[in-house]
C-alpha cells in the first residue's frame, strides 16, 4: 500500500500500531527516515507489545547516528520480546544491539 493510502486510513480510522508501522516502513522505502522515525515511535507508543515495531525503531535510530538512543530501544524492545516469546526478533535485536554498542 503506498503512503497516501495509508495516510488516508490514519486520517480517517483509528490510530493503531500496524498502521503506524506501514507508515514506518513506507516512508523509510522513501528514504524519509525522520518521518519514518515518528510513525514507529507512535507505534510503540501505542502498542508497547510490538516487538517488530521496537526492532524498526532501534534500527532507525542506530542508522540516524542516535547510539544511546538506539541502545535504550534496543533493550526495551529485547525485553518486550522475551516476555511475547519472540525469540526471532529477541536474538535479532540482541544482535543489532551488540553492534550499536560495538561502534560506539
Amino acid at each position: 500500500m503506498d503512503i497516501k493510502a495509508l495516510e488516508k486510513l490514519l486520517s480517517g480510522g483509528p490510530d493503531t500500531a500496524m498502521l503506524r508501522f506501514s507508515l514506518a516502513n513506507a516512508w523509510l522505502r522513501e528514504g524519509d527516515a525522520e518521518r519514518a522515525g515518528e510513525h514507529v515511535a507512535r507505534a510503540v507508543e501505542l502498542d508497547p507489545g510490538y516487538s517488530a515495531a521496537w526492532k524498526l525503531y532501534g534500527k532507525l535510530l542506530a542508522d540516524s547516528n542516535c547510539p544511546e538512543k538506539a541502545i535504550d530501544v534496543y533493550q526495551r524492545g529485547i525485553e518486550v520480546a522475551r516476555k511475547q516469546g519472540d525469540k526471532q526478533a529477541e536474538k535479532e535485536m540482541r544482535v543489532f544491539l551488540k553492534r550499536v554498542r560495538k561502534d560506539q
